[in-house]
């Protein structure tokens, strides 16, 4: 293992503490520096199936040197027919297991024929393993159940997901690589802590008793991408706030994107060193530059 100095950029950086896992950051360093990823159990000391974690985890940040490979075997999905799903029940008893499994996770609602043949297209295309498949399933159905709380965080209940909802992430899981319980839990990790996030946004945004737009949650993702702390997102809503009379997306995104590109995203090196604020005059108002740009952001918004 060499001893020369690692250069990460700051995006990365972002990314690996956001992580939280140091299992990650420690392989990320190793390979960084040059070092063979296939001696990296035994060269950090770490087991298997931490490294397996460590290794899905930078996959997942897009931190890992080898992309994604894709699970989706050549060529047209088959048309399974209900001769399919019976022949490999009853030679094959870890589907009917799956079946069940998933029939409990959508509130004990029997699948059709249809999605049995849904099923069988996520094993037999998609190459997704069946522990995968059933863990999924239960990612999709907690997701379901997130959003509900992002609505009403005293729901007790929630609409479970469709099949077709289930269908597009099987296939995204699959396009991805995501094909292991590490793949799988690295991810769901990902995304949780995401969720995590974007509530505790929303909250600073004042957001209730509603879920984010997709344009809004775009503009979300774009903010916790760059690293910001609470802190900082609070003090770009209120200047937002104060400077067009409520929450403007496109204002606040103006401000944050300055600020991200000037290094900024702590809320003491905003502080410090946000030399571009917003000029006003003595009485408090906004000066003729500001104004103007406020009108051109809110036209372009």
């Amino acid at each position: 293992m060499t001893a020369e100095a690692v250069k990460i950029d700051e995006a990365s950086v972002r990314k690996l503490l956001g992580a939280a896992s140091p299992d990650a950051a420690l392989l990320y360093l190793y390979i960084s520096s040059g070092n063979p990823a296939e001696q990296a159990e035994q060269t950090l000391h770490i087991s298997h199936s931490r490294l397996a974690m460590a290794t899905a985890t930078l996959r997942q940040l897009g931190l890992w040197p080898e992309k994604p490979r894709s699970t989706i075997r050549p060529g047209e999905p088959p048309a399974y027919t209900e001769q399919d799903v019976l022949d490999t029940a009853k030679r094959d008893n870890s589907f009917q297991i799956l079946c069940s499994e998933i029939e409990k996770l959508l509130n004990d609602r029997k699948l059709t024929v249809d999605e049995m043949k849904t099923v069988l297209g996520f094993i037999r295309y998609l190459g997704l393993p069946t522990e995968v498949i059933q863990l999924l399933v239960s990612y999709c159905v907690n997701r379901e159940r997130q959003r509900a709380l992002l609505r009403n965080p005293q729901s007790v209940d929630f609409r479970r997901p469709g099949f077709r909802a289930i269908e597009k992430e099987a296939y995204y899981w699959a396009e991805n690589g995501i094909d292991t319980l590490e793949e799988a839990s690295a991810y769901i990790q990902k995304r949780n802590f995401l969720y995590f996030r974007l509530r505790r946004l929303m909250d600073i945004l004042q957001i209730r008793g509603r879920c984010l737009t997709q344009a809004e949650e775009k503009y979300a993702l774009s903010w916790l991408d760059l690293g910001f702390e609470d802190g900082v997102i609070a003090m770009a809503y209120e200047r937002t706030c104060l400077n067009t009379g409520g929450l403007n997306w496109a204002y606040m995104n103006k401000i944050l994107q300055r600020w991200a590109k000037e290094g900024l995203t702590t809320a003491e090196a905003v502080k410090n060193g946000d030399a571009k604020a917003p000029p006003k005059g003595a009485s408090g108002q906004l000066g003729q530059a500001e104004l103007e740009a406020i009108q051109r952001v809110l036209r372009e918004g």
